[in-house]
């Protein structure tokens, strides 16, 4: 039972919406219409370990630059600094 995101083409309301089956019509919670069109969704996802199996290559942090901090966060603050 996915959860969609949708928009309403009458009154222009975004909602997200539990859905238990194909064909059934998703009415907009603010104006009650079935007119609503399906989203796409974005998601992100993080793979750990790059997938390779133990003898992959790690990535390695870049080295401390003197201006204070890494290239990642130019502060000194970041983990990748230490």
């Amino acid at each position: 039972m996915p959860i969609f995101e949708y928009t309403c083409k009458k009154c222009k309301t975004q909602f997200e919406e539990l859905v238990f089956g194909e064909g059934e019509p998703v009415l907009c919670p603010k104006c009650g219409s079935a007119k609503t069109q399906k989203l796409m969704s974005c998601c992100r996802s993080k793979v750990s370990g790059g997938g390779g199996g133990d003898d992959a290559p790690v990535a390695q942090a870049a080295p401390a630059r003197s201006g204070g901090g890494c290239a990642g966060c130019s502060g000194g603050s970041c983990s990748s600094c230490g």
